[in-house]
């Protein structure tokens, strides 16, 4: 049973050119019965499937969680603490937009349990953040972890991003020189990718979005990696660097291939060996827990052959890769037995590396994980 849940705020100041997540501008939307009714959700959620240990990890993220109100937002958190059981040593987290979470709103999130904060920051250019439509000012990430830092909330992770239009190489060491002058413990780093239902991609269409190269965004990565090194910043997953123990726990859970709860609209569970998607649209979601209906418009349940699949694409993230004992503890196979073609030819090709221990990336194949990962697709 899950010892993690994930809840979804969908609601934006401001909608970024690259974000198809689920979200709707927050004027004029329905905020306060929405919130009645994630509560309402959670309760019929430990009800159909009463947890059986303490929540470990908690995030909330979204669209914009401190887009809400202070009050709106301890509404929240409130009603996560008052129906689920939560460890006394709980990660929970909290996305933040620089400069939409005043003194006032950072202090009642740590009174109510709060620890760690994913901030938003994506670039410190000021001409990149409104070419990505990102309503803040690069002065405004600092100020958010200065003002975290003085409420109690000291485990702050940073979210940049690569690969934005017209990106320079230098622009991005500029960036990266910005953000290990921070005192925080975590940075997520992720290239643009163009997702469709996006501005970006209705510009990619028209031609009219320049990007940087495939060339020049593996240099932007290869630097990544050794500047973030030489900086305390320890690489534990494709994207995600943190000091010392610092590690996000809670997305470990997913690349760990473990089970959590998801609450919200749009929001994704894994409970009891079957996925589930709740809808995305207000209205669906908001009738469905009115008529007393757990709100999905989907549900997987996961074959045997999906789960180890998904214990590769998910568990070759982590520079420890793939563990031999976990993989046959867990499905009482060996991993060559079940992947033969495939990791043969991933060692042969320098993309994967066998340390006796774990199935891991190479450095070639961190570059080109996508291509490894298509290659532990089971075939019928």
């Amino acid at each position: 049973m899950p010892q993690s849940l994930y809840v979804h705020v969908p609601f934006c100041e401001q909608i970024c050119h690259y974000c198809d997540f689920n979200k709707f501008f927050l004027k004029n939307q329905p905020i306060e019965e929405y919130l009645e009714l994630c509560e309402r959700e959670i309760l019929q959620t430990v009800k159909a499937f009463p947890p059986e240990k303490e929540l470990s990890t908690i995030y909330i993220g979204g669209g914009t969680p401190t887009a809400l109100t202070t009050t709106q937002l301890s509404h929240l958190l409130t009603a996560i603490k008052r129906h689920f059981p939560i460890n006394e040593k709980v990660e929970w987290t909290v996305e933040v937009n620089p400069g939409s979470a005043d003194e006032e709103k950072l202090s009642m999130m740590h009174e109510l349990g709060v620890n760690r904060l994913s901030i938003g920051a994506q670039t410190f250019d000021p001409h990149l953040l409104k070419a990505i439509n990102r309503d803040h000012e690069p002065s405004e990430v600092a100020k958010t972890v200065a003002l975290s830092k003085k409420v109690g909330i000291t485990n702050l992770s940073i979210d940049m991003m690569f690969g934005l239009p017209s990106q320079s190489f230098d622009q991005w060491q500029e960036s990266l020189e910005e953000v290990c002058r921070l005192p925080i413990t975590h940075i997520s780093a992720y290239s643009l990718k163009i997702e469709e239902k996006t501005v970006f991609y209705q510009l990619m269409r028209k031609g009219k979005l320049s990007l940087p190269g495939e060339e020049i965004q593996a240099n932007m990565y290869e630097y990544m990696l050794d500047m973030l090194d030489r900086n305390g910043f320890n690489h534990y997953e494709i994207s995600n660097f943190a000091k010392s123990s610092y590690y996000s726990n809670h997305n470990l859970t997913y690349w760990n291939n473990h089970e959590y709860y998801g609450i919200g609209a749009g929001a994704h569970s894994y409970v009891k060996g079957v996925r589930r998607a709740n809808h995305g649209p207000l209205p669906k979601y908001m009738k469905a827990i009115k008529e007393k209906q757990l709100p999905y418009f989907e549900e997987n349940h996961v074959s045997l052959k999906e789960q180890m699949e998904e214990q590769m694409f998910m568990g070759l993230r982590k520079l420890t890769g793939v563990s031999f004992d976990t993989f046959k503890g867990r499905f009482g196979k060996d991993l060559y037995e079940v992947f033969p073609e495939a990791v043969t030819d991933l060692i042969n090709r320098g993309l994967l590396m066998d340390t006796k221990t774990h199935l891991k990336l190479s450095k070639d194949g961190l570059l080109l994980g996508n291509e490894v990962f298509e290659q532990f697709l089971l075939t019928d």
